[in-house]
């Protein structure tokens, strides 16, 4: 049908996977629109297949029947060439059913002009004037979001400022992302399922409780590069990263059964590198056979493999049971609030003379290191400049001492730190 072709041609960007397998689009995906000066959120939804013993495909219609009681108005897109389907006939009942207002967008009708006559055959539908579209050229889209404002209700004065916490769910494949977000929410948001790869785009839902306003960003599971052959693979492993980059704090979610396993680390990393406060989420903790220091164990586990973020608090969970869940909020304002941690430089300097005094700078050749001052330039996260003599005399395990000491004095759990060594005499 071109459905996601026309979803990135209206939103203005490629966020849908657009490819020619039928059911690639799985999830409902959300994406903000602007048109005529009116903001508002487009949704991309899977495929509706009225009958089928296919699970996924049944779980995409449940899906996009989620997202039509949702809906102010819908969008239902046919395809000229094939014109009107007995699967168009159901759905069109489906959605006049649903007492919503459908606007109804024939695809594919590329040639500009004269209107195809073709297109005549879809008022069978009942379901008001049919209108000729190309998601591929892009003419009648404006008519499409043209008809769809008409059933928009009117627009309030005030514009509320978007104070909402941005978290991304990460992981690799059924570690149990999209369960512990339905179990947040207490809906079926997105495909939960044993077929590796369900969840193929990110997807947002937003959710506010007493903790706070959230959006909750779950991704595609990502995958070890050797097994990424598909290109609609390629697209979510992107995704994902992009999703990384969204947002305000990542929950970074392993099987307690494998422990940290090489893929987790790259993901792990992933996170790290884009600077993104962190917490890791010990999920499936319910199927763990317990004794003793069980949990003291993994969490030294935990720590020993990912090690280059040992700031990042560890929670153990079950997204199925909902166990150690409603913790979670707490870790992520937490972590949220140290990444956006500011430090005066009268402070920071009092420790870093203090440090200085605790453990000598490196010399080399009767050259020491002087060290004059230190000073933060910007959050999310915590981000330093050093100023000193011989940028090559700050070795790496005095810069990683320093770290540790800011951490000592101000906490910054959850967050990387970046350090910046500059030596007398850079222009920046």
């Amino acid at each position: 049908m071109g459905k996601s072709l026309l979803f990135n041609r209206l939103v203005g960007q490629r966020l849908s996977i657009v490819e020619d397998t039928p059911g690639v689009t799985r999830d409902r995906l959300y994406a903000p629109c602007e048109w005529a000066g009116r903001t508002f959120d487009m949704v991309d939804t899977g495929g509706i297949e009225p009958n089928t013993d296919s699970e996924i495909l049944a779980f995409m219609r449940e899906q996009a029947q989620i997202a039509i009681d949702a809906a102010t108005v819908i969008i239902f897109v046919t395809d000229i060439r094939t014109g009107v389907t007995a699967a168009d006939e159901e759905v069109a009942t489906m959605l006049l059913k649903s007492g919503k207002p459908v606007v109804l967008a024939v695809n594919k009708a590329d040639s500009t002009g004269r209107t195809d006559p073709a297109v005549y055959e879809f008022y069978s539908l009942g379901l008001g004037d049919p209108i000729p579209c190309s998601a591929v050229h892009g003419h009648g889209t404006g008519d499409i979001l043209d008809e769809c404002l008409k059933y928009f209700p009117k627009e309030e004065e005030t514009a509320e400022e978007d104070d909402r916490i941005k978290v991304a769910v990460i992981g690799k494949p059924n570690v149990g992302k999209s369960s512990l977000i339905n179990q947040i929410l207490g809906e079926k948001r997105v495909i939960v399922s044993d077929v590796a790869g369900t969840t193929r785009d990110a997807v947002d839902s937003e959710f506010e409780n007493q903790y706070g306003k959230y959006l909750l960003i779950d991704t595609a599971g990502i995958r070890r590069k050797s097994k990424v052959e598909e290109r609609v693979e390629r697209f979510s492993v992107m995704r994902a990263q992009l999703a990384i980059e969204r947002a305000d704090v990542c929950l970074i979610m392993i099987d307690a059964r494998d422990g940290v396993t090489d893929q987790d680390t790259k993901i792990a990393g992933l996170a790290h590198e884009a600077g993104k406060a962190s917490i890791v989420i010990v999920n499936k903790w319910d199927l763990v056979e317990k004794e003793t220091g069980t949990m003291e164990k993994m969490r030294k586990d935990i720590m020993r493999d990912l090690s280059f973020m040992s700031y990042a608090p560890i929670l153990f969970i079950s997204a199925l049971t909902g166990q150690r869940t409603e913790r979670i909020f707490e870790l992520i304002n937490f972590a949220n609030d140290q990444t956006n941690m500011r430090i005066t430089t009268g402070m920071l300097n009092d420790v870093l003379t203090d440090a200085q005094m605790r453990v000598q700078p490196p010399t080399d050749k009767g050259r020491r290191l002087k060290i004059y001052y230190m000073t933060q330039t910007g959050v999310r996260p915590p981000s330093f400049v050093v100023f000193c003599n011989r940028r090559d005399l700050f070795h790496f395990s005095y810069q990683r001492y320093l770290e540790n000491q800011i951490r000592a004095v101000f906490g910054l759990e959850g967050t990387p730190i970046r350090m910046v060594i500059r030596q007398k005499g850079d222009t920046e």
